[in-house]
């Protein structure tokens, strides 16, 4: 049985972000632009050309991150959770996204993207593993409103068990 939230705020979100240049359009997984952007919609299908223009285009190469550094990222989201008061209900930090289950209360949902993202960022530097000036990151993500107990299960348990083989272990 679903239980609806009567409230204007989610009870989660299921937030993910990835790594610069691992997704691009055209890609053979297909991709989301301004005309194929809603919710169980179509995506833009694989296009090689289109992909080759926007690889030509990278300001670096594809950004992967390793076991310690995915550790140093998992850490980060879990100190911003922390000191922002925010319930961390799944993590999950792969070579090249990191998809996160928060409770943010009234807080917007981009100013969560962008202080996970941030805080990664730092923890990456702070630990040396992050020499360059320019982020990791791509600029936005994925936010997804999670309005039931049920979708946050579902959120939980696709972040926890539904992202394929299980990485070493970070630190």
């Amino acid at each position: 049985m679903k239980i609806w939230n009567d409230t204007d705020i989610p009870l989660a979100y299921l937030i993910t972000f990835r790594t610069y240049g691992t997704w691009l359009p055209g890609d053979d997984r297909g991709s989301i632009d301004r005309f194929h952007n809603e919710y169980l919609g179509d995506r833009v299908t694989a296009n090689t050309a289109l992909s080759k223009q926007h690889q030509s285009k990278l300001k670096c190469p594809p950004v992967t991150i390793d076991a310690v550094q995915r550790g140093h990222v998992g850490i980060a989201i879990t100190k911003v959770c922390r000191f922002r008061k925010w319930d961390l209900l799944a993590l999950n930090v792969r070579t090249n996204h990191a998809h996160v289950v928060a409770a943010i209360g009234t807080t917007l949902v981009e100013k969560a993207l962008n202080d996970f993202k941030a805080y990664a960022t730092r923890g990456l530097r702070e630990n040396d593993c992050w020499p360059h000036e320019h982020s990791p990151w791509v600029n936005k993500g994925s936010l997804r409103r999670l309005w039931n107990e049920d979708s946050v299960a579902r959120a939980c348990d696709y972040v926890i068990n539904g992202q394929g083989d299980v990485l070493p272990d970070f630190l």
